[in-house]
């Protein structure tokens, strides 16, 4: 089995009136190679007549996002014409790459109703070679994504991206990174082989599960050894996991803002680009 090394609390990271949690990066564990951050936002419910998420027009460079619509729903608009409303369950993938600027606010419907939000968004570092690939984006509500449900009934994969069970995942990447959200029922039991020199990503979002053994509650993120290829996961109750794995890219990595690259030298370019307007106008 894979031997747990840490397991990181998420920490509180309110934005206006939007409840956020963050377990990474933090003091203790910087990233996961090759992710490097996840805001947990919500659960809380919006009442009529709200100002809806607080996202407007901010550039990115050198990375990816992934965001992931437990409750409630996300209006996306980039520099690169793309617009979009997704809800609940569904999931967005946006590759910054060269730069692009975007928002990611509430629909109108969601800020005239109120209701219920839970969001999460990871952001999953480029390679040096691919950090200035052309942008792209794409958003798929819940029918777009495979569901592959166990034997037994009680676990769901929803299959982000990878390929599980000569299954592929509902994005085709630039890397080979693996990304799923797992839903277990009380008393479920589940059984993954990650081969030991790829990194995981294992954050528990809802619930309480028992890890290789070790009790993991909501809002706690695992971090692994790279040693061993097993991993048995129980749930003690209805619980809701963050999963992914890659391959570690081993590189520098220098984070400013919005901007993920592998120098200063780069940030200071991406800054430059940005107020020069090379990312993207936003009218």
């Amino acid at each position: 089995m894979r031997k747990i090394k840490k397991i990181h609390k998420a920490i509180s990271r309110p934005i206006a009136d939007l409840k956020t949690v963050s377990p990474l990066p933090s003091a203790t564990l910087e990233q996961i190679d090759p992710f490097i951050f996840l805001n947990h936002h919500g659960p809380q419910v919006y009442p009529e007549n709200n100002n809806g998420l607080p996202f407007g027009p901010h550039p990115h460079r050198g990375m990816e996002t992934v965001t992931f619509i437990i409750e409630g729903d996300i209006a996306h608009k980039d520099s690169g014409g793309h617009e979009s409303v997704i809800n609940e369950g569904g999931v967005q993938w946006m590759t910054a790459g060269s730069g692009l600027i975007h928002a990611e606010v509430s629909s109108e419907e969601f800020m005239k109703n109120g209701g219920d939000l839970e969001i999460l968004q990871l952001w999953v570092n480029l390679p040096a070679k691919h950090k200035m690939t052309s942008p792209t984006y794409k958003g798929l509500q819940k029918d777009s994504i495979p569901a592959i449900t166990s034997e037994d009934g009680k676990t769901t994969i929803n299959l982000v991206s990878g390929t599980l069970n000569d299954q592929k995942g509902a994005f085709e990447t630039i890397t080979d990174i693996v990304l799923s959200t797992i839903e277990m029922k009380s008393g479920a039991q589940y059984d993954i082989t990650v081969p030991a020199d790829r990194n995981i990503f294992f954050y528990v979002v809802r619930g309480n599960v028992k890890v290789n053994g070790t009790s993991v509650s909501y809002f706690n993120l695992v971090e692994f050894e790279n040693a061993g290829e097993e991993i048995h996961i129980e749930a003690n109750e209805n619980s809701l996991i963050l999963f992914g794995h890659a391959t570690p890219f081993n590189e520098p990595l220098v984070a400013r803002g919005p901007f993920v690259m592998n120098s200063e030298e780069e940030i200071e370019q991406a800054y430059n680009d940005f107020y020069a307007g090379k990312l993207g106008t936003w009218s």
